[in-house]
């Protein structure tokens, strides 16, 4: 059976109601959340090298040999790589660095996008990956269950949002106190074989980890569907979707750009303006990419192409120096910018926003971000292996071990109140709150039950 007596016997009678409180729903927490933060930290850890993964695993599509000699033009590429790959490129994006491949992004007919890689030099088409199929590619939607539909990304939100909450219930559970026993704090007591080392190696490890797992979580939340779609909309504005003092009076069109380009999250649900000389002739993409180049466009800017007579071409580029992030949209017509945004036009906000993204990818200080990504995550794997191995020991058999409810239910309540605030700001985990409060309810019940059926 789930529950039993044992279950509920777990912890010594002189543990004060609050701890038994609040140790039931971290326990609850942990349980929801374990599997979905192993996942996310090692995923995670790959992520935060992308760029040198891709390069050494896609290298014969990725790099080129460098030659003393001029490159070939933007429309050259883009046709030769629609000659290998037929169907309408939206998408070019110019080699970063001299050792770097063009890359070509189509529509094929049967809807599917590809992106074609092309020698710079020679015009040589190197191969196609489908877009977002490169190795780290798949790794990102991995680690956001993107693969699996908008279901499974809620799935992540709401264990993002029960992580901070299982944080904040561990560290009152970790806290020294007066009348604990010493040691379990910063160090470890016993050996593998015992519980007291897999409870201590767990603490320590959320004493240390703790605080960057709800850094993680928190700046994680932007991409989710439902919180990170709200806040997005909000911390964009409620007109054109531009920050602050960039709505201007051009015409826009219905178009986001989230939906035509690569793009930082505070710019997602930005309009694109349109361009509004149909009777001329368009510039071209050769024009346009001369044009970025001369606005000073940090190198590893993507071009979308114009969707339409009234499309624009739009050069956007996010590289880890947030000062360099930048969106220029161009008449296609005119080839003149109409609007020119970058990280310095965002709102407080969005920038607040945009440099937790930066540290949560492992881009705002190099290396040494990169690495601490790295370590935060063992650690997290750590917190959720210890987790599971202290309770597999503590655990009655044929019992869930359900840490044992207070002897004053008020005292749970608050807790419970206290995590409702929670489900208010994160409103797929309020409702997965009511489903865990629901399953309490049950478990109490078939406890009572059991206590009722057992011989005096």
């Amino acid at each position: 059976m789930l529950f039993s007596s044992k279950a509920a016997s777990g912890r010594p009678g002189g543990v004060p109601d609050l701890y038994r409180a609040v140790w039931r729903w971290h326990f609850y927490a942990g349980l929801l959340v374990l599997p979905f933060l192993i996942l996310l930290a090692v995923t995670g850890a790959l992520y935060a090298f992308h760029g040198e993964l891709d390069a050494l695993i896609h290298h014969d599509k990725l790099r080129v040999a460098v030659q003393d000699a001029p490159r070939q033009l933007p429309q050259q590429l883009v046709a030769a790589a629609l000659r290998a790959e037929p169907g309408t490129a939206f998408r070019y994006t110019p080699p970063s660095r001299p050792d770097a491949s063009a890359e070509i992004a189509i529509r094929n007919a049967t809807g599917e996008r590809r992106v074609v890689y092309a020698d710079p030099y020679s015009g040589r088409v190197l191969g196609a990956i489908a877009e977002k199929g490169t190795a780290m590619g798949i790794v990102r939607r991995i680690h956001s269950l993107a693969f699996f539909g908008p279901v499974a990304n809620g799935v992540i939100e709401i264990a993002a949002g029960w992580s901070i909450l299982l944080v904040g219930t561990g560290l009152y559970l970790w806290w020294p106190r007066p009348a604990r026993e010493k040691g379990g704090v910063v160090t470890l007591r016993g050996t593998p074989r015992r519980r007291i080392f897999w409870r201590d190696l767990h603490a320590v490890t959320g004493a240390f980890v703790g605080l960057a797992l709800v850094f993680l979580a928190a700046t994680g939340m932007p991409w989710s569907g439902v919180w990170g779609s709200a806040v997005n909309q909000w911390a964009n504005g409620h007109d054109f979707g531009y920050p602050a003092g960039l709505r201007v009076a051009l015409p826009m069109s219905d178009e986001h750009l989230g939906h035509s380009a690569p793009t930082s999250w505070s710019l997602e649900q930005a309009r694109l303006p349109r361009s509004t000389h149909p009777a001329a002739e368009p510039i071209g993409l050769d024009a346009a990419v001369a044009e970025f180049d001369r606005l000073g466009l940090a190198p590893g800017y993507a071009v979308s192409l114009p969707a339409g007579g009234s499309g624009v071409y739009s050069g956007s580029v996010y590289p880890s120096d947030l000062a360099q992030q930048r969106v220029v949209h161009l008449d296609q017509y005119s080839g003149q910018p109409l609007l020119d945004m970058g990280y310095a036009d965002y709102g407080p906000a969005g920038r607040a926003l945009e440099w937790g993204i930066n540290v949560h990818l492992g881009q705002e200080w190099g290396l040494a971000n990169q690495l601490g990504l790295v370590i935060v995550c063992l650690g997290i794997v750590v917190l959720c292996v210890s987790g599971a191995v202290m309770w597999w020991k503590r655990r009655p058999r044929g019992a869930l071990g359900v840490p044992p409810l207070p002897r004053e239910r008020r005292v749970l309540r608050g807790v419970v109140a206290i995590l409702v605030l929670g489900g208010i700001v994160f409103p797929l985990v309020g409702l997965s709150l009511i489903v865990m409060l629901a399953a309490d309810r049950m478990l109490v019940r078939l406890g009572d039950r059991a206590r009722m059926r057992e011989p005096a």
